[in-house]
C-alpha cells in the first residue's frame, strides 16, 4: 500500500494567487508514505515547505528523491523543516552529472548569495547520494530511477509496494523528436517507468497550441501526455506541473478538451494541490482511488 499526496503541482515557477487557487500555485513536491511508515518525498519544490511542517514528530527518517535540479524542483529544500532538526535523518538522492557530483551540485544552490545556510551548516544528520542504475529499497519501498527526455541530467521514479505501482515523470518531452507520437513502447523515453503503473503523475504543461513554440524546452503537450499514458498502459493519470500562465478555468477547460478528443480508457485526476490517492493491491481494493 501507498499513500500519495500532492503538495505542489505548479511548473516552472510559483504562482499563487486566487486564479491559481484550486489547482495550487507551489511547485513540484509529492510525499507517499508506505505501509511501515516510510515516508519519501519527491523533488523539493516549494510545496515541500509545508510537506515539512505536516510531518509526524515521531518521524527519525526522511528521503528526498529528486529528478533534476533545476530550481523550481529545489527551491523549498532550505525551508524544508526536518534539515534543521538534530534528531532527524534526511537522505536526499539526486541523478548523476557527467561533471559534477550531486554534493557539489546542490552546493551551487544551497550557499550564499542564493542561500544564506550551506549543506554542511544543517543540523539534521544528512547524507547526499546519487541515485543507482539498479532497484534500491527504501523501507517497504522499492524505487527504480530512469533517466528521461528533459535538459539537463534528470530521471523520473518508479515506486513499487505491495503489488501496487507509482510512476512520477514531472518534466517529460518523450515527443521530441518523433514524427509521430506515440511510436514504438521500447523506443519512447520514459516508457519502461511507466509500463502498466497505477498511478502515474506526468508533466502536462502545455496545450496543444502551445507545444510547438516549446519544442526543446523538455515538456509535454496535454495530448502528449494522454497518448504517453494510453501507450503505457497505466491505469490512472495524473496531468501535473501545470504551466505558470495557466489560471484554473483555463485548465478546467484544457484538461476538459483534451479528454475529450482522447477518449481515454483510464482514469484522469487532474493534479491539484492537496489531492490524495491510496494505492492497493488488486486483490485487496482495486488500485488507486483518489480524493480532492
Amino acid at each position: 500500500m501507498m499513500h500519495v499526496t500532492l503538495w505542489g503541482t505548479r511548473g516552472s515557477l510559483a504562482t499563487p494567487g486566487p486564479e491559481t487557487a484550486r489547482y495550487g500555485g507551489n511547485t513540484s513536491c509529492v510525499e507517499v508514505q508506505g505501509a511501515d511508515g516510510t515516508v519519501v518525498i519527491l523533488d523539493a519544490g516549494t510545496g515541500v515547505r509545508r510537506l515539512g511542517m505536516a510531518l509526524p514528530r515521531t518521524l527519525r527518517r526522511v528521503d528526498i528523491l529528486l529528478t533534476h535540479l533545476h530550481l523550481d524542483h529545489l527551491q523549498g529544500l532550505g525551508f524544508f523543516a526536518p534539515l534543521y532538526n538534530p534528531a532527524m535523518e534526511v537522505h536526499i538522492w539526486g541523478p548523476a552529472s557527467t561533471t559534477l557530483s550531486l554534493q557539489a551540485r546542490l552546493t551551487r544552490y544551497m550557499s550564499p548569495p542564493l542561500f544564506p545556510v550551506r549543506l554542511r551548516e544543517f543540523p539534521c544528520t544528512l547524507h547526499l547520494h546519487e541515485v543507482p542504475r539498479q532497484a534500491m529499497a527504501i523501507g517497504a519501498l522499492t524505487v527504480t530511477a530512469g533517466f528521461v527526455c528533459h535538459p539537463g541530467p534528470t530521471v523520473g521514479y518508479r515506486i513499487a509496494a505491495a503489488g501496487t505501482v507509482l510512476t512520477y515523470i514531472p518534466d517529460h518531452e518523450p515527443a521530441l523528436g518523433v514524427p509521430r507520437f506515440p511510436g514504438r513502447r521500447e523506443w519512447t523515453s520514459g516508457a519502461m517507468l511507466a509500463a502498466d503503473a497505477d498511478l502515474l503523475i506526468h508533466d502536462a504543461q502545455y496545450s496543444a497550441e502551445e507545444y510547438p513554440q516549446h519544442i526543446g524546452w523538455g515538456h509535454s503537450a496535454l495530448p502528449h501526455t494522454l497518448a504517453f499514458a494510453t501507450l503505457t498502459g497505466v491505469k490512472h493519470l495524473v496531468p501535473f506541473h501545470h504551466d505558470p500562465a495557466h489560471s484554473d478555468a483555463d485548465l478546467d477547460r484544457l484538461m476538459t478538451q483534451a479528454i475529450h478528443v482522447a477518449e481515454p480508457a483510464f482514469a484522469v485526476t487532474p493534479g491539484t494541490e492537496g489531492a490524495t490517492f491510496d494505492l492497493r493491491a488488486p486483490m485487496a481494493h482495486g488500485g488507486a482511488e483518489g480524493r480532492r
